[in-house]
């Protein structure tokens, strides 16, 4: 697993990929991810991401992610 996020940092980097847009681009996927696993539930889906599930609607809505398929 090192090795893969190693070199995907190192592909983001090359390609001129700013760290904020990592971080941003990162955390959706991880949020997206979550609530798929959860099936929508934020509340489930925040306990999984270490988040309060406050923070977490805040997050969704900055993103303009959809809770359910």
């Amino acid at each position: 697993m090192r090795e893969r996020l190693d070199h995907l940092v190192a592909e983001m980097f090359d390609r001129g990929i700013r760290l904020e847009d990592a971080v941003r681009e990162v955390e959706k996927r991880f949020i997206v991810r979550a609530l798929q696993t959860t099936d929508g539930s934020i509340g489930d889906a925040a306990s999984r991401l270490g988040l309060h599930r406050n923070t977490l609607s805040r997050k969704i809505a900055e993103y303009k992610l959809r809770t359910k398929a």
